[in-house]
């Protein structure tokens, strides 16, 4: 069976990861989360002093990249990779709305954007991957199979996300979460280096109204075409 790369770009929190795990577990393909890898570079930088609230030491963070070795390893329990930083499992503080609320000012960094897209490329030199994350299709794999490109309104993903938070026990309100999302677009659509955009090619699909099932049942649909 002919092997594909398939790039999943989209707004946060549109799902995108939970559909790309869908994916690869259906396929047999491996899953890249960059939106974690970012999420990585950015708890390093929390943890460093490079970031904090309404602070920045963006060159002190870019002679540090060096230093930031981040790795998947697959978890069988769960059935998917986990981030690793410098061989720390990071996958759930990265997670946080604190890291969420940085993330987008450290993946504006060219520097930063450099490292992980060389990392991210060789990642789906074989083929048979499912990535997903903000610039896929257009600047990580601009020659992908198939792209898509995630939507839902900014109140459905700010609900979703909500009750992510909340089900891990984290101190949160929903307004908080809302804005946090419209910074986010606001700041991905609007960074110079790669700003989030959907490929000319690309597949939108809009999910505020549709089921993870029905979701998942439309993109196998167009997979099969194309495999």
């Amino acid at each position: 069976m002919k092997k594909i790369t398939i790039a999943i770009d989209g707004f946060s929190s549109t799902g995108k990861s939970t559909l790309a795990k869908q994916l690869a577990r259906q396929l047999g393909y491996v899953y890249v989360d960059t939106g974690a890898m970012y999420r990585a570079v950015t708890y390093f930088a929390m943890q460093n002093g490079f970031v904090k609230e309404n602070y920045l030491d963006k060159e002190g963070l870019i002679k540090e990249l060096s230093n930031i070795q981040l790795q998947f390893q697959l978890n069988y329990d769960l059935g998917f990779a986990e981030m690793y930083l410098n061989d720390v499992n990071v996958e759930e503080p990265i997670r946080t709305i604190d890291v969420s609320r940085n993330v987008s000012q450290i993946a504006e960094i060219s520097e930063v954007r450099a490292k992980l897209v060389e990392q991210q490329q060789a990642m789906g030199r074989n083929k048979a991957i499912v990535m997903d994350g903000r610039d896929i299709g257009t600047v990580v794999f601009p020659d992908a199979e198939l792209k898509l490109f995630m939507n839902a309104s900014a109140e459905t993903r700010a609900q979703r996300r909500f009750e992510e938070l909340v089900e891990k026990g984290q101190n949160v309100t929903f307004q908080e979460v809302l804005e946090n999302v419209q910074q986010r677009d606001y700041i991905d659509t609007h960074r110079e280096d790669s700003p989030l955009v959907k490929a000319g090619d690309a597949i939108e699909i809009d999910n505020s109204a549709m089921s993870k099932k029905e979701q998942f049942e439309l993109v196998m649909k167009l997979i099969e075409e194309k495999i």
